[in-house]
């Protein structure tokens, strides 16, 4: 487990765990001018926000009311469907996900538009907030095999809540390997509480998540 930030280390910083990269989120940082945009902040990665096309899945995005958004990309070299499954075979993201403890899926087979599952991240305690497990449940609302996902869902924990965090992942591939983009949101009291805390808690997450992503579809594709 990472070690934790004092600044994030708050009902925002536990709540960027559970839809972001988990415990994982409180060990990086997102700069202060994409936490306080209201456009859709550009990781480290990505260009201008104002020459990348939108995050979409058969033509859906994030909540485009959602006043916590974070956006980036990553270049994996590894093919397109190792890429795609390793990300979309959620029952498997502890293997390479530290901070994801469990994750199950709630229906069988593929996952396709409609399945649902149920993920579990621990939060650690805080001057503020008890230690919790902070449970998510996300419903694929939109999926296009070895291209495209989106889910969407609610997180709980004791003291914790996010109403509807959307979360949409392209795959493009690409010269040199396969173009990952992804897009979060946020909505809620909480998160909404302070947008530019809750912005580089989101950054920080997916940063790491999309870090992971990259590493492990590598070695596997190395293999």
């Amino acid at each position: 487990m990472y070690a934790t930030r004092p600044r994030l280390g708050t009902h925002l910083a536990a709540l960027a765990l559970s839809l972001a990269a988990a415990g994982s989120v409180l060990t990086a940082t997102a700069s202060p001018a994409q936490a306080a945009s209201g456009q859709a902040p550009s990781g480290p990665a990505t260009s201008s926000p104002a020459h990348t096309p939108a995050v979409e899945c058969r033509g859906q995005g994030v909540d485009p009311d959602a006043r916590v958004r974070y956006r980036s990309e990553v270049m994996i070299d590894a093919p397109l469907s190792t890429v795609f499954k390793t990300q979309t075979d959620v029952e498997q993201w502890p293997s390479w996900q530290d901070a994801v403890l469990t994750s199950e899926r709630l229906d069988s087979g593929p996952l396709r538009t409609g399945s649902s599952f149920t993920w579990t991240t621990p939060v650690p305690a805080t001057p503020s907030t008890p230690a919790t497990t902070l449970e998510i449940t996300s419903t694929v609302q939109n999926l296009q095999r070895n291209h495209c996902v989106r889910w969407t869902g609610p997180a709980d924990g004791e003291g914790i809540h996010i109403d509807e965090g959307t979360h949409v992942w392209t795959f493009t591939k690409v010269k040199g390997g396969v173009l990952v983009r992804t897009e979060e949101t946020w909505t809620g009291a909480q998160a909404e509480a302070d947008v530019p805390a809750s912005t580089e808690a989101l950054g920080a997450g997916l940063e790491i998540w999309l870090k992971d992503l990259k590493a492990t579809a590598e070695a596997r594709a190395a293999c």
